[in-house]
Order: structure tokens, then sequence, then C-alpha cells
């Protein structure tokens, strides 16, 4: 061996391994992220997955955007409200629904009486416009329909005293829970049943009653009165008795309340208390 090959660069090339040439990919190129690899196999594991295992996976979990919710919560609210709106109709009619036959057949009566007094009332007004174009003193005819028209006026005024037949309706109520707006409801209900004349422990009912509770008790017109409340109305009795005992009416909402009511019947009830006339300030006729 030549000294030339006992120098240290050759000695330190014979020491070291031959170089191995660094083997490059034919398609080299930036390493690829996980996610994409997996992405890339997506479709192989989704081709052996069966129909209800991809519509399972489809559905679950939900993939939710803001314009989904945002529908999804119009949608309830819309649901909502109808519900509220069939319920209320459906609280308003439930009493009819559970009403026995007799007690439809007495609604259907008490339309009918309805109906018949506006008849009734239709023709006394005809009967009065005839007997003015007819008559040989229409002056004096005139007059009498007049001072008639006054007298009833003055009975739903409450300036003149009444009597004739009707009811006595008395609610007695020991446990305080009767409420102003019960008795107005009672009142109502005797108007549309035909009420001419109507007072409430001595106070007599107009048009522009109202109705306030007042400890415990109810005050009309301002005037305080305690149970048990006794009302003494005038008009027909086969009309008014039914119309406060119709399912779910007067007679059924006291009761609810542990209030006594009992209804009487009477040929002649007396309508006494009376109203002060009141002068308008500002109102005048427009008759010439």
């Amino acid at each position: 061996m030549s000294n030339q090959d006992e120098t240290p660069e050759n000695r330190l090339r014979r020491e070291l391994p031959e170089e191995v040439p660094a083997t490059v990919p034919e398609a080299a190129g930036p390493a690829e992220p996980a996610a994409v690899r997996e992405a890339e196999h997506e479709p192989e594991r989704k081709a052996d997955l069966t129909g209800r295992e991809r519509l399972v996976q489809g559905l679950w979990p939900p993939r939710v955007t803001r314009a989904q919710l945002i529908v999804a919560v119009l949608l309830f609210g819309l649901g909502f409200g109808l519900a509220v709106q069939v319920a209320s109709n459906s609280d308003g009619d439930s009493a009819l629904r559970g009403a026995r036959q007799e007690d439809l057949v007495r609604i259907l009566d008490e339309l009918d009486d309805r109906t018949q007094r506006l008849e009734d009332e239709k023709a006394g007004l005809e009967k009065q416009r005839d007997e003015l174009e007819n008559s040989s003193d229409q002056a004096e005819e005139a007059r009498k329909q007049t001072l008639e028209k006054e007298r009833q006026l003055g009975i739903l005024a409450g300036t003149v005293a009444a009597q004739g037949p009707g009811i006595t309706m008395t609610i007695d109520d020991t446990k305080g829970t009767v409420e102003a707006d019960m008795l107005l409801d009672a009142i109502q209900e005797l108007r549309a049943a035909g009420a001419e004349a109507i007072q409430v422990n001595g106070v007599r009912v107009v048009a522009s009653t109202y109705l306030t509770d007042s400890d415990k008790s109810v005050s009309v017109d301002g005037n305080k009165i305690n149970a048990p409340y006794r009302f003494q109305v005038i008009g027909k009795p086969q009309d008014l008795e039914p119309a406060l005992n119709i399912p779910g009416g007067v007679v059924q909402t006291l009761e609810k309340e542990q209030a006594t009511v009992t209804v009487e019947r009477s040929a002649k009830i007396v309508v006494d208390a009376l109203r002060a006339a009141k002068q308008p300030d500002y109102a005048r006729s427009s008759s010439r």
C-alpha cells in the first residue's frame, strides 16, 4: 500500500460507508394533511355502508344552519298561535258540547223567544206608524204615543217605578268569592233575555250602571251592596229563568265560585228604586 493511500483523507473515506443517493418519489410534492387523506378514502368507506347506515349518518348529528333555525322558530310560533286559538274556541264551545239534549233544546227555545220579541217590537212600531197615518186626529194620536213612549223611556231610565211579571234571583255568597264582573254578566244576560227593569239590593240598574269591587263586596254606581245579592227583574219569566240556567251560564259560573243561587218566578215584581233624571249639559234634540 502506497503512502498516498494512507493519507488521513483516504483513511477517513475508507472508514465511512459509501454514500447512498436519496431516492425521490416520482410525484414528489408537499406533504398532504391527514384530513385530505381521510377525505380521499371517505368515498371508499361510504361505498361499504348499507343504505340504512348512510341514512343515519346523514341525519345525525344534525347540521343546522342559521336560516333553518330561524324558519324553525317561526314555524313554532305559528303552530303555538294556532294551538292557542283552537283551544280558546274549544273552551267556548265545550259547554255546548257537554250539554244535555234538554239543555240544547232550551237554548234553541231561548233564541226563538228573542227572535219573537224582536218581531213583536217590529210589529208594534209598524202599528204605531199605521195609526198615525190613518188617524183622523193625527195630533191627538201622536200625543198619546208620545206619552206612552215617555213612560217606556222613564222605566228604562229608572225615573219611574214599574211593576209586572218577572223573577227574583238571590245570590248567597258566604265565601266572598263573587266579584263585580260576575254580577255584571248576570245583568247583561238578563237584558239579553228581555228584562225591562232591574234593581239590585235597592239600586236601580240603568244603561249607564257600572259595578266595581269594594272590600270583598260590590258597588253599584258607587253604592256599596253586600251579599246576599237580590235581583228583582221585570220581564217574561219563561225567558229570564232559562237564560240564567243555560250550560256555562250565570248560575253555573256562580256555583263554581261556591255561591248559592236561587231563582223564583213571580206574577208581580215591583221595581221601585228610582234614579234622578239628568239633564244633558251639551246634547240637544235635533228634531225640527
